[in-house]
């Protein structure tokens, strides 16, 4: 009895030093948890001194200081414009997701369709889409619908094919362990292929988000009139250097933003794997 007191001591010892030696692992330094802020800051800072140093005029570059009063001093105008580029964005997004993922379990799961499937993908991708705006204009118009649809086909192939590498990257040892325990297709998809293919899907979903991005405010620039993109336009035809920088900020603040929404997301519904380091 004695003797069984003192192993489970010991376990419970010895499992008390595991948690604390791997809280002690997960604690990082400070110089690495906060380096892309003092990155940030060496740049803008080295940004902010050398512009007047070396004499350029604000009109062709202006300080970071000037650039954040600007985003400041027009938060509504920015914000106005941010939203209807951040609904064309998401939509496009969201439809690139629904199309997308089905394509990529009819890819898995069917050899002749993505022997069929799989060129004309690549063969959309190809396509520039700066060339494809003019036509998405003639034919939908100018309000939502062109942007919209440009942001899905730039974002779309990404969703796909990171999908499609997700489902196949399983170990088939794996797969075989779990049909020979009584499980069904439908059991194995969920149970086993969807958890271990979430992070290849979810770094799809954060290029394509960035992707998107990029799509809604090439769409803009062809024929908008409201969006970031067109904020921008009319800044550069006013010779506005100032507000077009903090527009470019504002395109790229909303990118991060909606990156690290999904980021957030994948931490929540996602099993994160260790880096081999």
């Amino acid at each position: 009895m004695v003797a069984n007191t003192d192993a489970i001591g010991a376990g419970r010892a010895r499992t008390g030093q595991s948690k604390t030696m791997s809280k002690k692992k997960k604690r990082t330094p400070w110089t690495e948890r906060y380096s892309a802020l003092i990155l940030a800051a060496v740049l803008f800072g080295a940004w902010q001194i050398l512009v007047p140093l070396s004499g350029v005029s604000e009109f062709v570059l202006p300080t970071p200081l000037a650039i954040a009063k600007r985003i400041v001093s027009e938060a509504p105008l920015l914000a106005t414009h941010a939203y209807v580029t951040l609904f064309e964005v998401v939509s496009g997004f969201a439809i690139g997701v629904l199309f997308g993922v089905p394509l990529a379990l009819a890819i898995f799961y069917s050899r002749a369709f993505e022997r069929a499937i799989y060129p004309l993908l690549v063969a959309l991708q190809t396509v520039p889409k700066v060339a494809l705006a003019p036509l998405l204009v003639l034919y939908l118009g100018y309000g939502w619908a062109p942007k919209i649809t440009l942001a899905f086909l730039i974002s779309f192939f990404p969703i796909v094919i990171s999908t499609v590498v997700g489902l196949q990257s399983l170990d088939k040892n794996l797969v075989n362990l779990v049909r020979s325990m009584g499980a069904n297709e439908l059991q194995t998809f969920f149970k086993v292929r969807l958890p271990a293919a979430l992070p290849s899907i979810f770094g799809g979903f954060k290029v394509a988000i960035s992707l998107a991005v990029i799509g809604a405010v090439i769409g803009e620039y062809v024929a908008a009139e409201r969006g970031l993109g067109y904020l921008q336009l009319q800044a550069n035809s006013l010779f506005d250097t100032t507000l077009n920088f903090a527009t470019v900020v504002t395109i790229s603040g909303l990118g991060v933003l909606l990156y690290f929404a999904l980021d957030l997301i994948e931490t929540r519904v996602a099993y994160k794997r260790d880096a081999a380091k």
